[in-house]
């Protein structure tokens, strides 16, 4: 027994003496801890300040009731009832039972709300109780950050995530930058699984990550995003994305993707403008004959025979859309009426014994290799190279009028942008600077990608060209008298792979004659440009329409029609000759009418379809309108009771 007792006495010395230090320490681990907090990730702006994305404070309050005096709160806590009641809208005797039984049970861990945020917190915190701390009066918040799109869906693809999801757009591109240094806090141990501060105050306080200011303007990619998804919605197509660029200096102002649900719907589902290489049809047209006529082995007014619209390419049919053909047409005109027989013949002509100059040329216009974004996911372009294996007898006629390659949709508008901006290729950006704590910290230029890439001469013809595609051209159905556009329709047909089906047969391996892409790629003013655009929809219900002309034209023409209307364009010319008069009338008329406080609906017959779309739009009616020029008639009277949201149709004539 003696032995028993001397071996219990030296366990308790050795345990206090020898090994007291290793106790103590795990006793500390286990009841005290350092917990991460988290720094708030940097905010993204549009170029003119608004918010895009930001992280946004929420709170979990929690109180330990056993930490209360019990005089302290018999005292308070029907009032501490009556301010939860006040905040969270249930009643204060719910509280007050929540609370008594809580105090009943010792709780150190009650849930009080989740989800606050941070303006409520900090009223939380003052309640009474609540606003002796965490000691005396048993206050537990616990923080967490989540991300929030102050505009909503619009843009969510390119502003993107960094997150569980991975890394996707401005936000996966920058994540180093917009993370910040995270600070420490002391947390102790009041119940299984159940932690609390120690302190009011942290051990090191967290820095916020850098705020990114993007190229984007809200109010264009307002225009952009609803400009989309009417026309998707009408047409029900699969997806399709609308860019809007500007000219001189290569920032993205608008860029808008959507894809179909299967339940009809649309939302930003990918980034089909910068990922989705694709077989781009006529609008790629442009190029080839910019070959040519830089070149010189052709002019815009060299007559081409385009025969009956119908050639054969080693044994392959290419076939113009105008039954019967164009006849013997100018190189101008080719591009004007979008004729596939005639950029064939062309380039077949002069390059068929030289492919790999045409392919050169090509590489020159940025075609042939990724822009290099910052931001993940571009896509690969495709175009064969004569030294290729894959080279075959019609690859140079098929790449010709934009089939047989594959690019992306911000390729096209670079190059289209390229010609808009007097031959200078800009890299499109999305990012103009990167700031912290309203310091500027990295400013992005404009880069430059090629200082020229077609001569003057060049540019100029197939400037005036654009512009005839939309006044007499394809395009000629979105043509406006009121502001001068310029572009190229596409209408390409779909490729359908060949694969196995569920049988284990072979499908597919051929052009469908259902599914179509439709395009249109082009600049604003046509004169003196100060934005491009890019409009691809990707399997538009055939029977409503397919054409580029069709589908894409009308979504480009309201982007430029509303940013004509609502965003000042500084370059835009004004010849001042004898009309320049009866043009500012008009103007100061519309003017007039527009600060109207109306309350009955006006007369708008005589006005420019413009101004009468911005006045009907503004005092809040939805307008369709059919032909061009001035109104004719309305659809709603004037005098009639103004009842916003109705919708007036307008005959232009």
């Amino acid at each position: 027994m003696t032995l028993f007792l001397l071996a219990i006495v030296f366990r308790i010395f050795s345990i206090q003496h020898t090994e007291g230090d290793k106790y103590r320490k795990l006793s500390t681990e286990l009841t005290i801890r350092q917990d991460t907090i988290y720094a708030n990730k940097g905010n993204v702006y549009a170029a003119d300040g608004n918010l895009l994305a930001t992280s946004m404070s929420k709170f979990t309050i929690r109180m330990d009731v056993v930490a209360v005096d019990s005089e302290v709160f018999e005292k308070n806590f029907v009032a501490l009832s009556k301010a939860l009641s006040g905040m969270f809208g249930k009643t204060p005797y719910y509280y007050q039972n929540k609370l008594r039984t809580a105090k009943k049970r010792r709780n150190r861990y009650l849930l009080i709300a989740r989800n606050v945020g941070y303006t409520d917190y900090l009223k939380v915190k003052e309640f009474p109780i609540f606003k002796k701390g965490v000691y005396s009066g048993g206050f537990i918040a616990e923080h967490k950050t989540v991300r929030a799109h102050p505009i909503g869906k619009i843009a969510e693809r390119t502003i993107g995530y960094d997150d569980f999801r991975g890394e996707a757009g401005i936000e996966g591109a920058f994540a180093d930058y917009m993370q910040g240094q995270n600070g420490l806090r002391w947390k102790q141990k009041i119940a299984k699984n159940q932690w609390k501060p120690i302190n009011d105050v942290n051990e090191k306080e967290p820095v916020d990550g850098h705020d990114i200011i993007t190229t984007i303007d809200v109010n264009i990619q307002d225009i952009t995003h609803h400009a989309l998804l009417d026309k998707l919605e009408y047409f029900e197509a699969e997806h399709g994305c609308a860019v809007v660029m500007e000219t001189a200096t290569g920032e993205i102002k608008a860029i808008s993707n959507l894809g179909r649900t299967s339940r009809g719907t649309y939302y930003e589902k990918r980034n089909y403008a910068v990922w989705e290489s694709h077989e781009p049809g006529s609008t790629f047209k442009l190029a080839s004959m910019m070959i040519a006529l830089d070149d010189k082995v052709v002019d815009t007014s060299t007559v081409i025979d385009t025969e009956k619209g119908r050639i054969f390419v080693n044994r392959r049919k290419v076939e113009d859309s105008h039954h019967g053909g164009y006849g013997k047409i100018s190189v101008g005109r080719i591009l004007e009426v979008s004729s596939n027989v005639g950029v064939v013949k062309v380039i077949q002509k002069y390059y068929d014994k030289n492919p790999q100059r045409f392919y050169d040329k090509i590489a020159e216009y940025g075609f042939t290799e990724p822009i290099g974004f910052q931001i993940k996911g571009e896509g690969k372009p495709y175009i064969p190279n004569p030294k290729d294996k894959e080279w075959s007898k019609i690859s140079l006629e098929w790449m010709s009028w934009g089939y047989g390659i594959s690019i992306t949709p911000m390729q096209t508008l670079m190059f289209y942008n390229a010609i808009a901006n007097n031959g200078v290729m800009v890299k499109p950006r999305f990012v103009k600077e990167l700031r912290k704590e309203d310091k500027v910290e990295k400013v992005f230029e404009t880069e430059v990608l090629n200082p020229k890439i077609a001569s003057d001469e060049t540019l100029s013809k197939l400037k005036k060209v654009l512009e005839n595609v939309v006044e007499k051209g394809t395009g000629r159905g979105i043509y406006s008298p009121n502001f001068s556009m310029a572009g190229k329709t596409g209408t390409a047909k779909k490729y359908i792979p060949r694969t196995k089906n569920s049988k284990g047969e072979w499908e597919g391996g051929f052009y469908s004659s259902k599914r179509y892409v439709a395009s249109f790629a082009g600049f604003f003013p046509a004169d003196n440009p100060k934005y491009s655009c890019i409009v691809v929809i990707h399997d538009p219900k055939k029977k409503k329409g397919y054409y580029g002309a069709t589908v894409a034209g009308p979504v480009f023409k309201e982007i430029a029609q509303k940013i004509y209307t609502t965003t000042p364009i500084d370059n835009q010319s004004v010849d001042d000759k004898i009309e320049f008069a009866a043009i500012d009338k008009q103007y100061l008329d519309f003017d007039k009418k527009s600060n109207v406080e109306y309350q009955e609906i006006p007369d708008v017959r005589g006005m420019s379809g413009m101004d009468a779309l911005a006045l009907l739009e503004n005092i809040g009616l939805k307008v369709q309108f059919t032909g061009v020029g001035k109104v004719k008639s309305q659809s709603l009277r004037k005098g009639e009771k103004l009842i916003k949201g109705r919708t007036i149709i307008l005959k232009l004539s």
